[in-house]
C-alpha cells in the first residue's frame, strides 16, 4: 500500500509557468484518494538564472538546486531527494510504499491525476505512463494542431498507447531504483526509464485517462524533445 507520494518537477528558467504548474499539483493533492497521505512536491531548479527558485518556495515546494543542465540528471536528483525525504520522515517506510510522480514545469496536471495513479498502484501496477494534450497553439501555423492529432491521438494500440512523457509519468520507488532510475540524458530519459522497467518485468500501465496539458511554446527548454517535435510539424505544415 502506498503511504507517501512525491512529485518531481524539473525546471530551467520557468518562473513564468511554474506557479500554475504547482497550483495544479496542489489541486491534485486534494483529491479524495490522496488527501489523507503526505504529498511532497520537489522542484529541481536546474541551471536557472531567473526567479524559478523563488516561485517554488513561494508555492510551498521543496527546492533542490543544481547546475547539471540536463533534464535526466534533474529528474534523477529530484527523485533521490524526494525518496530520501519520504523515508526520513516516516521511520519504517519502504520503497514499496513510496510513489514517485513526474511532470514538467510548463504543464498542468488534472485534478484526478494523482488519485488515478494511486488506484493503479493499488491494483498492482508498478508504473503509470500517461498522455499529454495541447490546448493553446498560439504561434504555430494553422495546420500544426491537426498534424499533431493525426500523428499522436490515433496511434492507440491494444496494449495501450505507445507514448512516453516525463510530464505524465509515475513509478513506485522500489521499481524505480531496481530499474536503475533516470539516466542523466538531455533528452529521452523518460523513454529510457520506461524501457528499463518493462525489460525488468515491472508492470507498466499505459493509460489515456487524465492527460496532462502541456505547453506548445516555440522555445522549448529540452532540445530534441516534445517541443522540437512540434517545431518539426510546423515545418511540414507552415
Amino acid at each position: 500500500m502506498i503511504r507517501s507520494l512525491a512529485v518531481v518537477v524539473p525546471a530551467r528558467d520557468e518562473e513564468e509557468l511554474l506557479g500554475d504548474c504547482l497550483d495544479a499539483l496542489r489541486r491534485a493533492a486534494g483529491h479524495p484518494r490522496v488527501r489523507a497521505l503526505p504529498v511532497r512536491v520537489v522542484v529541481v531548479a536546474d541551471a536557472c538564472v531567473d526567479g524559478t527558485a523563488a516561485v517554488a518556495l513561494r508555492h510551498g515546494a521543496e527546492l533542490l538546486e543544481l547546475s547539471a543542465g540536463s533534464v535526466g540528471a534533474a529528474r534523477a536528483a529530484g527523485s533521490d531527494h524526494a525518496v530520501g525525504l519520504a523515508l526520513a520522515a516516516r521511520p519504517g517506510l519502504t520503497g514499496r510504499q513510496v510513489w514517485l510522480a513526474h511532470t514538467d514545469a510548463d504543464s498542468l496536471v488534472p485534478p484526478g491525476w494523482l488519485g488515478q495513479q494511486l488506484a493503479h498502484a493499488a491494483a498492482g501496477w508498478h508504473a503509470v505512463v500517461g498522455c499529454v494534450r495541447v490546448t493553446d497553439w498560439t504561434g504555430h501555423p494553422e495546420g500544426t494542431a491537426d498534424a499533431f492529432r493525426a500523428r499522436y491521438q490515433n496511434r492507440d494500440l491494444p496494449s495501450g498507447h505507445p507514448h512516453v512523457h516525463g510530464a505524465n509519468l509515475a513509478v513506485r520507488a522500489d521499481a524505480y531504483h531496481a530499474a536503475g532510475g533516470f539516466d542523466p540524458l538531455t533528452v529521452g530519459e523518460d523513454r529510457s526509464l520506461v524501457a528499463a522497467l518493462e525489460a525488468a518485468g515491472h508492470r507498466v500501465k499505459r493509460t489515456t485517462r487524465h492527460p496532462v496539458t502541456t505547453s506548445a511554446r516555440r522555445d522549448p527548454r529540452a532540445r530534441g524533445g516534445f517541443g522540437d517535435f512540434l517545431l518539426g510539424l510546423d515545418a511540414l505544415t507552415g
